[in-house]
């Protein structure tokens, strides 16, 4: 981004007192707090479907999110001089959730929730019924993954010389194969089932740099992946990334899934499309599309580290989905 953001922030009611990079855009201080200026690429009806919502969250109460601003014009894209498109919208200078410690991430499950319940309060608007507002089913995606899972082991197979990686492959696909399998299948079951009413509006795509830790609130920030959906999905993605840095401690599972419980009650669906995300080998996948669609001829050492420590794991991310399972 260059001095486009002189003329774009005077687009603006308020006065901008400072300025500054982060998060891939501008930071700025304004006489009406802070601000994110940064360039937009998508539809207005998607930006207009975001405002929407958080909008309606902001009257529910659910303040702390990135709600859009709108130039003098009452505009929500704003051109800069050389016609490249930008919006602006609240923000927060507080820090990501520290996945480190376990008080914060209980804390921020529970915001998680409280954000959960309040949208599905939102009343779903048949204009929205398009595109990105209705991505395809989770098991879908799943299976789109276990065929390239299968496509890589194939390959690998039919190779004479093996590297380290390869050889890594090999020896673990058929348990992780068969893991994916039954999520899949589990999880399709579940969706061949589901009443439209149980779909709600999702953050979409939910970790700890999403979630950002102030002195009494917690700021959910970054609805660009916001659609209909199992909302099971943004608690997973969260605790996914805290699970694997805790070594699949099931204690903290646990107390995570019954934080978030507390606030907003799971039901015997809930938990088994919980359990059915956590059982699917999405981190074994990633290594093997990551292998696959790059330099075959060499991989990283580091890729056969992360191989190698999956299946390392694999006794505690086992009892762990007991737990889950019930």
């Amino acid at each position: 981004m260059n001095d486009n953001y002189v003329d774009v922030m005077e687009q603006y009611e308020g006065e901008t007192l400072e300025i500054r990079r982060g998060r891939g855009a501008w930071i700025c201080e304004r006489s009406d707090g802070v601000k994110l200026l940064k360039e937009y690429r998508g539809s207005l009806k998607r930006l207009e479907f975001e405002e929407s919502i958080l909008r309606e969250l902001k009257e529910q109460g659910i303040c702390s999110v990135d709600q859009y601003v709108r130039n003098k014009e009452g505009e929500l894209i704003t051109a800069g001089e050389d016609g490249t498109k930008y919006i602006l919208k609240d923000w927060f200078l507080d820090r990501e959730c520290n996945l480190k410690e376990n008080r914060e991430i209980l804390t921020a499950v529970t915001w998680i929730a409280r954000l959960h319940r309040a949208l599905r309060q939102v009343v779903w608007q048949k204009e929205w019924d398009l595109g990105s507002m209705l991505p395809p089913k989770l098991s879908a995606e799943m299976q789109r993954h276990t065929r390239e899972m299968k496509r890589v082991r194939t390959f690998v197979s039919g190779k004479r010389k093996k590297s380290e990686f390869e050889l890594c492959v090999m020896e673990n696909f058929s348990e992780f194969y068969e893991q994916a399998l039954e999520a899949q299948n589990g999880l399709a079951s579940l969706e061949e089932k589901q009443d439209e009413n149980r779909l709600f509006l999702c953050h979409g795509d939910l970790n700890q740099h999403h979630v950002l830790m102030g002195a009494g609130e917690v700021a959910v920030i970054e609805f660009n992946q916001m659609h209909r959906g199992k909302q099971m999905a943004d608690l997973y993605h969260f605790m996914r990334k805290v699970m694997e840095k805790h070594g699949w401690d099931e204690r903290l599972g646990m107390a995570m899934t019954e934080g978030y419980n507390q606030v907003l009650p799971m039901d015997e669906e809930d938990r088994a499309c919980l359990y059915y995300l956590f059982l699917y080998p999405e981190k074994y996948w990633k290594q093997l599309n990551y292998y696959y669609n790059a330099n075959k001829a060499w991989t990283p050492a580091k890729n056969v580290e992360k191989l190698r420590s999956l299946k390392d794991q694999q006794k505690a991310r086992g009892r762990f989905l007991e737990k889950i399972k019930g």
